[in-house]
């Protein structure tokens, strides 16, 4: 498995649902990227002037992505994407 450096998170992108919950079908909205990842695998977090700064989401977190954030990498016949911790926007309970 890959293991981040630092502030890094390994994600796993989750396919956007075309459906809500209730069961009213979206339409257009498999063209969308989604933004919604699993993550993974984190990092040990950083330190910045004799601080350390701790990673604040874990493994199995469901998170809001940077549309554009981190860097794609396919392993073990998997894609995965490795953004910074910043990158996440927020985590989606």
């Amino acid at each position: 498995m890959l293991k981040p450096l630092g502030d890094r998170v390994v994600v796993k992108m989750l396919e956007a649902e075309e459906t809500t919950k209730s069961g009213i079908i979206l339409a257009g909205k498999s063209e969308e990227k989604s933004q919604i990842a699993e993550v993974i695998k984190v990092g040990p977090g950083l330190v910045e002037d004799g601080k350390k700064v701790e990673m604040q989401v874990k493994e199995g977190d469901k998170v809001v992505l940077n549309q554009y954030a981190g860097t794609t990498v396919k392993y073990e016949g998997e894609e995965f994407i490795i953004v910074k911790q910043s990158d996440i926007l927020a985590i989606a309970e």
